[in-house]
């Protein structure tokens, strides 16, 4: 890598790992297990199977307390993870921040005319409030702090006491500010902040919008910029948007609204790893390049759970021109032909948050709901994928191969593939 490019790869490194989009990044990341165990209880209560479903239809309203105390909270839930995280990397008490970041928020989930609790609020839509919330709260925090605006014990006080009194300053701080900008001003927080990403919110929905950003992601890798690090800053909280309204439409048996919710770029772009590189593995599974064929079968274990940091810097694929294509390749292809195939309705959209790790084929099933059809799409995806992969890895082993003959006596295989991606 030159050191223009190295420059400029440490500082979009840096400002994705900076505080606030790290802690955002952080806290739409935490809330993950919640969608997995709310899409588990929506599965029981809605399941793909037509004679359960119809056994399991009295205790439906049971099973979906869980959905609701799970997705329809999922707002909340990110506010706290936000403030918790970005307290811990700003060196300020998290309990604390808990507090000053998850009160205002609940207040604002108030309608301005009775008080009473705002449940949308406090799920989907309330997930970009919740993230503007928790930031001002904690930055907040830290600014009385260090100005000595806070109430400190004597040390003989027991520790979580003490910790306790840290928010009694900032929380009626952020309290009467809140309520001033809503109640008394009547400034809507939400629907400004949904009219500033209403542009973004419908990009990322559309063809263009989503192939570019499947192109963005695997470029940033290919040259050794964590791609979803650098954007998921950004993307994360819409997917998790998106999901969460889909799986609220799925539950009401209308059609889910939105194509490449959370779950659609990790499932079916990623088959075995960003790029695709589950096919290229299998591609190289019988390489006459005996490195080649060694680091494909070693890499294969971990690639069908998606994976792929063996093989992506094995071969190495980063910083290598030749397989720099294919991976950038792959990546756009799947995303442009599932999305395609989702608005056509030949494949179900995402509706259930599943782990990331999840296997190819059983991830397309499990994240649509059940959906046959999209198990079968990823099936083919494989070698589909495979198709890509094949002419690039044949001429990236034969130039090892031809590499390794034009070596000195004793010259290592590694230095021959340092010679090769060079």
């Amino acid at each position: 890598m030159s050191t223009a490019a190295a420059r400029v790869a440490a500082r979009v490194t840096a400002l994705a790992d900076a505080p606030i989009p790290a802690a955002i990044r952080a806290g739409v990341v935490a809330v993950v297990p919640l969608t997995i165990v709310g899409g588990l209880f929506m599965l029981l209560a809605h399941p793909p199977l037509p004679a359960l479903e119809a056994r399991l239809a009295p205790w439906q309203p049971l099973l979906e307390i869980p959905v609701t105390a799970t997705f329809g909270l999922i707002g909340l839930f990110v506010c706290l993870a936000v403030a918790y995280d970005l307290a811990a990397r700003r060196g300020q008490d998290r309990l604390s921040a808990l507090f000053v970041a998850g009160v205002p928020f609940l207040m604002l989930a108030l309608a301005p005319a009775s008080g009473a609790p705002r449940m949308e609020a406090l799920g989907s839509a309330g997930i970009l409030v919740a993230i503007v919330v928790a930031i001002i709260a904690v930055e907040t925090q830290g600014w009385l702090e260090r100005r000595g605006a806070v109430i400190r014990m004597p040390a003989e006080v027991p520790r979580m006491v003490a910790e306790s009194f840290a928010s009694l300053v900032p929380l009626p701080v952020l309290l009467v500010g809140f309520w001033l900008l809503r109640f008394v001003a009547g400034f809507d927080l939400a629907e400004a902040l949904a009219g500033l990403f209403r542009p973004l919110v419908s990009a990322l929905d559309t063809l263009p919008g989503i192939v570019v950003y499947a192109f963005l992601v695997a470029a940033l890798w290919s040259v050794g910029i964590n791609g979803d690090n650098a954007l998921d800053t950004v993307v994360g909280p819409v997917f998790l948007q998106y999901l969460v309204e889909n799986a609220a439409a799925w539950e009401a048996g209308t059609p889910p609204p939105w194509t490449t919710a959370q779950g659609f770029f990790s499932t079916f772009a990623n088959v075995g790893g960003t790029g695709a590189t589950l096919a290229l593995a299998l591609v190289l599974l019988h390489a006459r390049d005996p490195a080649t064929r060694k680091v494909a079968r070693l890499s294969l274990p971990s690639q069908i759970f998606q994976i792929n940091e063996p093989l992506f810097f094995g071969l190495p694929i980063v910083l290598n021109p030749l397989l720099m294509v294919p991976y950038v390749a792959c990546a756009v292809l799947l995303t442009g032909s599932t999305w395609l195939l989702m608005e056509a309705g030949l494949i179900g959209r995402p509706v259930v948050g599943i782990p990331w790790t999840t296997p190819p084929v059983i991830g397309h099933w499990l994240v649509t709901g059940g959906d046959w059809r999209a198990a079968l799409w990823g099936a083919v995806s494989i070698p589909l994928a495979m198709a890509v992969w094949w002419p690039f890895a044949r001429r990236y082993e034969a130039a090892r191969r031809n590499a390794a003959a034009q070596a000195p006596a004793g010259t290592t295989s590694s230095s021959a593939r340092s010679q090769n991606s060079a």
